[in-house]
């Protein structure tokens, strides 16, 4: 019987940059320079991504994307790689990371600071193998029987409802195409007219309206990219935690204290 091929390993692209014009009011708040410095459980955010990275052994490489990266040179372990963040937000720094060091590459950022090596090793084993392109979800059921006190950003399809969790895994080379698609949309992201043009205007209306199916949206990825991509929902709603405000600061500390140690 012919054996199965080992997976490829894994290039992680954590995403450390600040976006240009005003300073981030969380950095500024704890006093960095970047809000990736900011702590958690007493360990800058980058480390503790970092550290829960390393731990996932289907992970070869792990490469940190800031706009100053002599900034984070000397507070990162000397392993870690560093690439300058591309101007035109996360979509195009992804987009620079896929070009440097190709697919897999699973793409997180450095907010996602309560990140466990499980939530990945799940994300990864439950993406399907016909799937260019997957992106890590929380449904609203989980996070609000996890997290009752915190406040986060729904996505309602007709068939589900959800936070994002900051975790990507572009598969194959077709999903560099997912990623042209998203920074269209993100260059357009105050025009709706530029965005329906690029999603389409009748898959905008039913995505507004709720009756957009998970089904219907992944047929519209496929037919503006050819890349088939999911949504891969966790079993843990504490995943859909990321550090953006002020109060996201206090919940963190409050979880990462239940959460089993980080070792940065």
């Amino acid at each position: 019987m012919a054996s199965v091929p080992a997976p490829p390993p894994v290039t992680a692209l954590v995403l450390a940059g600040t976006r240009p014009g005003r300073p981030d009011p969380l950095a500024q708040m704890a006093g960095v320079s970047h809000k990736a410095l900011l702590p958690i459980g007493g360990v800058p955010m980058v480390l503790r991504v970092i550290a829960a990275l390393r731990a996932v052994p289907a992970i070869s490489r792990i490469v940190v994307c800031v706009d100053s990266p002599h900034v984070l040179a000397d507070r990162l372990p000397s392993d870690i790689l560093l690439l300058p963040a591309r101007p035109g937000g996360p979509s195009a720094s992804v987009l620079a990371g896929l070009a440097r060091f190709g697919t897999p590459l699973l793409v997180t950022t450095a907010d996602n600071a309560l990140l466990q090596p499980k939530w990945v090793e799940e994300f990864l084993a439950s993406i399907h193998p016909e799937s260019d392109m997957a992106a890590c979800v929380a449904t609203q059921d989980a996070v609000q029987r996890a997290v009752p006190n915190t406040r986060r950003t729904y996505i309602r399809l007709a068939d589900m409802t959800f936070s994002g969790c900051n975790m990507f895994l572009f598969r194959t080379s077709v999903s560099a195409r997912v990623a042209d698609l998203w920074q269209r949309v993100e260059q357009n992201r105050k025009n709706p007219l530029r965005i329906a043009s690029a999603l389409g205007p009748l898959i905008l209306l039913r995505a507004l309206t709720g009756h957009l199916t998970r089904t219907a949206l992944y047929r519209r990825i496929a037919k503006l990219t050819g890349a088939q991509a999911e949504l891969v929902a966790l079993s843990d709603g504490r995943a859909a935690v990321d550090v953006d405000k002020p109060d996201d600061v206090v919940v963190a500390e409050q979880l990462a204290a239940s959460l089993p140690a980080v070792h940065a």
